[in-house]
């Protein structure tokens, strides 16, 4: 059996919960900043929401291949620059 914690056999929770330090004399509402700032560049929330449903393959070859168009697009029109 797993040694891992009750609280982290749900499925994909393998990551560390983010966590920042309050920093001496810093306000709530900087250390706030901190956090969200943490949490999009690590990319947990995109990952969350992602994870809302369940998208099938099919789907989400679809996605990826509008990306990768968008992408295409972009630098085809901002090559010439």
């Amino acid at each position: 059996m797993e040694s891992v914690p009750d609280s982290r056999k749900q499925r994909g929770s393998d990551k560390r919960l983010t966590e920042i330090k309050l920093k001496k004399g810093e306000s709530v509402e900087k250390a706030l900043r901190r956090l969200k700032k943490r949490i999009d560049r690590e990319g947990t929330l995109r990952e969350v929401r992602n994870h809302r449903h369940y998208e099938k393959p099919s789907e989400r070859r679809r996605r990826k291949m509008k990306v990768a168009r968008f992408s295409a697009m972009l630098s085809a029109r901002y090559a010439d620059l």
